[in-house]
């Protein structure tokens, strides 16, 4: 008998989840909020699960529907509803895809003026919609926090930071991040090593990025055409031509 009421309930939420994204596809901009509050409540008359709370905000966050996602987590604040970190980071995430680094930091403060902990999964969410957004200082203001607050650094933290730096030209800070990250033994990817190379063509420093795929070689990692393309503008930058040749045919023979 439980099995079967949890069954009939799932097939519920569903419905209704079914029923509210159908609906929300036909809204079109700008949103009223109290018509916006009158659906949810329509299809949550008694206030939604958790887990079906995550799963809405996850799928405004996968249509890029920001102001859906805002006016949702309001809703749920409005109502008094539990809300734990997966549906802070969905929103987020939402920020992130729309480059809204502004809505992200706000939506950070919030949380933790709600005595929610952010978790790794939070800062990096946050810290992916400031790369995305170019601030890259507020970037690594998070990164520092999550230090002092011993929050676990991952790849797709430092990979972000150090994209980050990229877009800002700082491959000196961008390599100070990578010795961070190998120091603290963290994995480090072809997308690390494609940023960092990436950082140093800013500036045309040509020796560094060689000495990165160097680097890359010690961590057995494949070289794609991303890594090769960095390489050979940065020494064409620096007047490299020799050596730009060489990685292009390093290239070709590689079949890159």
């Amino acid at each position: 008998m439980v099995n079967d009421r949890s069954s009939c309930n799932s097939q519920r939420d569903n419905r209704r989840l079914q029923l509210l994204f159908q609906s929300l596809s036909r809204w079109q901009a700008p949103l009223q909020s109290d018509r916006f509050f009158a659906t949810l409540d329509q299809a949550f008359p008694e206030g939604p699960d958790p887990r079906i709370s995550t799963r809405v905000l996850s799928g405004l966050a996968r249509e890029h529907a920001l102001d859906m996602a805002l006016l949702t987590l309001s809703w749920h604040q409005m109502n008094k509803h539990v809300l734990n970190c997966y549906h802070y980071s969905s929103v987020i995430s939402a920020c992130a895809k729309t480059c809204m680094w502004k809505e992200a930091l706000q939506i950070l403060r919030t949380m933790e003026q709600s005595k929610v902990e952010a978790s790794a999964i939070i800062f990096n969410a946050a810290i992916n919609a400031c790369e995305k957004g170019g601030a890259w200082d507020n970037a690594l203001e998070l990164f520092a926090l999550m230090s002092q607050r011993n929050v676990e650094l991952e790849t797709i933290t430092f990979n972000a930071l150090i994209s980050g730096c990229q877009q800002g030209g700082r491959w000196e800070k961008a390599l100070q991040l990578f010795s961070l990250m190998t120091e603290s033994d963290v994995l480090c990817t072809t997308t690390t090593f494609n940023a960092m190379i990436s950082a140093c063509k800013r500036d045309g420093a040509w020796e560094q990025a060689l000495q990165l795929l160097t680097r890359m070689a010690d961590f057995r990692l494949d070289m794609d055409t991303i890594t090769f393309n960095a390489a050979v503008s940065t020494c064409k930058r620096s007047c490299e031509w020799k050596r730009a040749l060489q990685l292009s045919s390093l290239m070709i023979w590689d079949e890159v």
